[in-house]
């Protein structure tokens, strides 16, 4: 899987574009469509994929909404299982904490993780926004935490970490 991340709008959010096959994945279209576009180049759409629904992660929804074809994947229509489309297998994992509709998307072929807003390098996302929660928060780390220290994490901001590094320098981790 080729992962592309596309930074987008004023909060520098990070927009993923996942391809496999002509095919794409598009994670959290922030503002700006036209450069999410670009990245998407010839490849077919399957699907879009929600971390959470703040404004900055979903901007640019509503121009994939146009095409019937094209299935939204976020925490109101999704169960913690396994899914596929086209060549694509992911897992959905509930990670509220940031806010309540928070999962984390886990693609085991490619050892990614998709965390949205959960955690940072470094850091994890803020619980004092409404929907937030620290004991969710708490929750969903230790969660995260059974995984294998070697998934590469792909934040809503900022630059991507393994899971092994943030168990190690992130504070809230341990």
């Amino acid at each position: 899987m080729d992962t592309q991340c596309v930074v987008t709008g004023y909060l520098d959010e990070n927009c993923y574009v996942l391809k496999k096959n002509n095919t794409c994945l598009v994670v959290d279209p922030g503002d700006d469509f036209f450069k999410i576009k670009e990245a998407i180049g010839d490849c077919k759409i399957l699907g879009v994929l929600i971390t959470h629904s703040h404004a900055d992660h979903i901007g640019a929804l509503r121009n994939f909404l146009t095409k019937r074809s094209i299935k939204i994947f976020k925490r109101s229509n999704l169960e913690e299982k396994e899914y596929s489309i086209g060549d694509f297998h992911f897992e959905c994992i509930y990670t509220p904490g940031h806010s309540k509709d928070s999962v984390t998307f886990y693609f085991k072929d490619s050892n990614e993780m998709f965390i949205g807003d959960f955690i940072f390098k470094d850091s994890i996302g803020r619980c004092d926004l409404p929907g937030g929660s620290d004991s969710e928060m708490r929750e969903s780390i230790q969660k995260i935490l059974q995984y294998s220290d070697d998934i590469k994490l792909y934040p809503g901001h900022y630059d991507s970490t393994t899971l092994g590094d943030e168990k190690k320098h992130n504070p809230f981790l341990k």
